[in-house]
């Protein structure tokens, strides 16, 4: 690669990029609300509604079983002991009994339901997030580690399973049982009752403060879950490179580093909990007081009876149920709130480059690509481009040439339209690029890079990822057309032979032809080649030019090179020097110039001599 982007975003292992997390323009995204979590949760779930409905009439049913035991017990203290109704005693064990098993079946039903619904969610959100990841523009991932979109993906969406799953059935739960108690409450005794939720304050206030510092810590947790995460991926990636350097106790300090900030981050959150669970008991245990002082008092002066001050205990703990539980869920709803953000922060982001309304799909090209006045930076930094104009001609070869950092690679990433410039307009048959589809655009070109992209998979699908619906004829015809069926139809399996993760099992020469092999399958009418043979030894370039020579005929190709041996047929070749065209021509004219091209002719050619 061959520009100031690519200079500045170099591998480093365990380092990502420069630690980088950025969103959107740069901007601090406004922290989701618990609200808008549940909101969103919402909208997926009413999908489906029949066992939405299912569940909340069981969650219904429970809250109202869980009136009977107690009024059970009631019954029995204040008139089966008194009046020794022993005919009675087995009826009320067996109202008990089948409560229970009620009880067991309703909640198996509810929850066997809520996580069916959960899991549903899940997939919908975490398909929305792949979804919209893969609408984001190529500087969208120029920003943000690998790592870290994983982690969003992976991790933060999976902690929210467990708050759809069960956190939220057990919410609706609570929240329904404890207002029909604290009412059934009020009416057996107004007084006891304001007395017991004059504590409730207290924990709503409590429950807020260790709320928000939960949250905080919990934000802390996943970002660095998704720090080890990206340190992993990219020190796995990068395994040969560090073995290379003898870097393994470097990168092994480096990972205990960030796994001792996660766990740092959770202890932090360990201790919140720790002392929050405890304040919540404390104030519960003061409602206990108040019931058994208050209603003793009153149970004395005759005012109420024992069985009710049984029954009244029994509700009580239904009513503190929910405040106990809301202790507990509270962690799980604010981890899953730290997720939520992080998951919106992605979903939020807009790409910088979209269609325009009423964009036209691109009619089938001839090729003839002009630049005008363009002038283009990457993020703040320096212009890479300023001013520039430049034509490639249909159906002609057209070769850029100059040191590092010239901008050669950046005018492949304009054309293809990964970036837009900041000034300028870049047309292709007389359409400005701003006015075409994405897809009708990017459909007729081909890219062939020296940094290669196969994936994990067989020899047959990474060539057919050029054309999905290519048949097997078309596989092995492109896969002849770039000299590549010889390599490939000596493996045992030829065409299904795994090529392990990156094509690691393949050699650089047989990657590129792979490459090459998947761009003539889409048939593209622009073909850009961004040092396509600048890593290759002598013979693998020679297999590779007769492939390319295939593909390139009848077709608008820009070259980007640094060996000028693979250019000097082109039928224009431009010189950059730091954004500039500084001299053009072809291979011979530049030569008897004596200009830059020379000098860097001069500087190749021995060295290709002495190699030969």
């Amino acid at each position: 690669m061959s520009d100031n982007y690519n200079s500045a975003h170099t591998f480093r292992p365990g380092g990502g990029m420069g630690g980088m997390r950025r969103f959107g323009t740069g901007e601090k995204a406004k922290p989701a609300s618990i609200y808008s979590m549940f909101v969103r949760i919402y909208t997926h779930a009413r999908l489906e509604w029949p066992s939405l409905i299912a569940a909340v009439v069981c969650v219904i049913a429970v809250s109202l079983l869980e009136f009977v035991v107690p009024q059970l017990t009631r019954f029995t203290i204040d008139h089966l002991i008194p009046n020794k109704r022993f005919d009675r005693l087995f009826l009320i064990g067996g109202g008990v009994l089948g409560a229970a098993i009620a009880l067991g079946g309703l909640r198996f039903i509810s929850t066997s339901l809520m996580a069916s619904i959960g899991q549903k969610v899940l997939y919908n959100l975490r398909n929305d997030l792949y979804r919209h990841m893969q609408s984001l523009d190529v500087s969208f991932f120029d920003r943000n580690r690998t790592g870290d979109l994983m982690s969003r993906v992976t991790n933060d969406v999976s902690i929210l399973q467990q708050m759809i799953s069960s956190s939220m059935m057990q919410l609706f739960t609570d929240f329904f049982t404890f207002t029909a108690i604290a009412i059934y409450m009020l009416w057996i005794d107004w007084r006891l009752t304001l007395l017991l939720l004059a504590t409730f304050p207290f924990m709503i206030l409590t429950t807020r403060v260790f709320g928000k510092r939960m949250r905080s810590s919990f934000r802390t947790v996943q970002e660095s879950v998704a720090d080890v995460s990206d340190h992993l991926q990219n020190s796995l990636t990068g395994i040969r490179l560090i073995k290379s350097f003898t870097a393994e106790s470097y990168e092994s300090e480096r990972f205990s580093e960030r796994t001792r900030k996660n766990m740092d981050a959770n202890i932090q959150v360990v201790r919140l909990r720790a002392a929050y669970e405890p304040i919540i008991d404390f104030l519960n245990y003061i409602g206990l007081a108040i019931v058994l002082v208050f209603g003793a008092w009153l149970a004395m002066k005759d005012q109420m009876t024992v069985g009710t001050i049984v029954a009244f205990i029994a509700y009580l703990r239904l009513l503190q149920n929910p405040i106990r539980h809301f202790s507990r869920i509270i962690n799980t709803i604010q981890q899953s709130a730290a997720a939520y953000e992080r998951i919106m922060e992605v979903i939020n982001t807009k790409a910088e480059i979209i269609e325009k309304k009423g964009a036209i799909a691109l009619p089938p090209l001839r090729g003839h690509i002009a630049f005008s006045s363009v002038s283009f930076a990457y993020s703040n930094e320096s212009k890479v481009l300023d001013a520039f104009s430049l034509e490639l001609e249909a159906g002609k070869v057209t070769a850029l040439v100059g040191s590092s950092g010239s901008g050669k690679t950046t005018i492949a990433h304009l054309i293809a339209r990964f970036y837009d410039p900041q000034d300028g307009v870049i047309t292709i048959d007389g359409y400005s690029l701003k006015d075409v589809t994405l897809d009708s655009l990017r459909e007729q070109i081909g890219i062939v890079s020296q940094d290669i992209v196969l994936f994990n998979g067989t020899i047959g699908e990474n060539i057919k990822y050029g054309k999905h619906d290519s048949t097997e004829a078309e596989v092995i015809a492109a896969a002849k057309a770039a000299n590549a069926s010889g390599f490939i139809e000596s493996f045992p399996q030829g065409y299904d032979t795994q090529i392990g993760e990156r094509g690691v099992k393949l050699s650089g020469g047989q990657k590129q032809r792979l490459s090459i092999a998947r761009a003539i399958l889409k048939n593209p009418r622009v073909i850009i080649l961004d040092e396509a043979t600048s890593s290759l030894d002598t013979e693998s370039e020679q297999y590779i030019q007769d492939a390319l020579a295939q593909l390139l005929r009848g077709r608008t190709c820009l070259v980007i090179a640094h060996r000028l041996s693979t250019i000097q047929q082109a039928d224009q070749i431009y010189v950059l020097e730091q954004g500039c065209i500084v001299e053009n021509g072809t291979h011979d004219e530049l030569l008897r110039r004596q200009g830059r091209y020379s000098q860097l002719y001069e500087l190749q050619f021995p060295q290709t001599d002495a190699a030969q």
